[in-house]
């Protein structure tokens, strides 16, 4: 047989991904027409051959495939080296640096003068913040009972809303939390670790919140024994855009839903060098979220005396099982 001669952009110690966001085709199969970003009008384009004038296709892809041809580079290819790629994450986003580009440069900025950047997986490691999963999945013939359960859907705007329908009975939960209690924290912060594009957005759990059983896909933060920051920070960190843009990188997209894995251990976020910076650029969530707690716990505190209303308020189940 002949040999075949390697192009000129071939190497065999490096990968060339293209992380391009178009191939030139729409979900349903048809050409995906190239708008302009500023009228929304259709861009178009002389045919070189005919002269007639055709309308553009998106495709980003076929950029990058002629550019590789050239041996040029887009700004969605990169050259990761051969050894770097892992069976397990050969999908071309998770090799997008541009997301921890951005985020080094903002942290080389005076914005960020008195913050440092780790990972979460370091943080975690030096015990500045804890991490786990919800507890568990019980099935919908359970959800009978009197103990809140929350789904990923229930994490929304900010806050843990409870479904006062979907509740499962105590002994099922203290089988999930494995103990007497679910371990949870008031402000703790949560968020989805697989569904849709809500993976990142992140919630707080507010007080008598506590004692609800979480789907296992969720995940719990809050700061470790070493941190010297509050819940309140670390929802302004993982809040941040620099932050929560990250998260595109370690989202694979599934068949039927998008899983985040553990991947989300390689985010950063800033860390602050002393309790001072964190407690003053967190105080607006702080403000807000202990402001809201106050007001919570009084209207609880007025259904629960007051016992005419058939109204729920997250924090107040006690009393609406007493009512029922």
């Amino acid at each position: 047989m002949p040999a075949i001669n390697a192009p000129s952009w071939f190497s065999e110690d490096t990968v060339t991904v293209s992380t391009a966001p178009t191939c030139g085709l729409t979900k349903g199969g048809r050409l995906l027409p190239l708008l302009d970003s500023q009228t929304g009008a259709p861009v178009w384009r002389q045919d070189p051959e005919t002269g007639e004038l055709t309308p553009a296709i998106n495709d980003v892809l076929l950029d990058d495939a002629l550019a590789l041809r050239r041996g040029e580079r887009t700004d969605t290819m990169r050259d990761i080296p051969a050894s770097q790629v892992n069976p397990r994450t050969r999908v071309p986003v998770y090799y997008d640096r541009r997301y921890h580009e951005h985020f080094s440069a903002e942290m080389r900025s005076s914005r960020f003068q008195g913050f440092r950047g780790a990972t979460l997986a370091q943080l975690a490691e030096d015990r500045l913040i804890r991490i786990r999963n919800g507890h568990g999945s019980p099935s919908s013939g359970q959800r009978i009972g009197n103990v809140p359960y929350i789904k990923v859907s229930d994490l929304r705007a900010g806050f843990v809303n409870i479904n006062p329908t979907n509740r499962v009975p105590r002994s099922i939960a203290r089988s999930f939390w494995k103990g007497g209690d679910s371990g949870l924290q008031a402000f703790d912060i949560l968020c989805p670790e697989r569904t849709s594009k809500n993976i990142g957005d992140f919630c707080v759990l507010m007080p008598g919140q506590e004692q609800l059983l979480l789907t296992k896909e969720i995940i719990i933060m809050r700061p470790g024994p070493r941190a010297e920051f509050d819940s309140f920070y670390l929802l302004w960190a993982m809040t941040l855009k620099i932050v929560r843009e990250q998260w595109k990188r370690v989202i694979f997209m599934q068949t039927n839903r998008e899983d985040v894995g553990d991947r989300f251990l390689e985010i950063e976020i800033p860390v602050p060098k002393n309790p001072e910076i964190a407690a003053q650029v967190s105080q607006p969530f702080r403000t807000y979220y202990q402001t809201v707690a106050k007001a919570r716990t009084s209207l609880g505190q007025y259904l629960a005396d007051s016992g005419e209303h058939h109204f729920f308020v997250s924090g107040a189940e006690n009393d609406i099982e007493a009512q029922e």
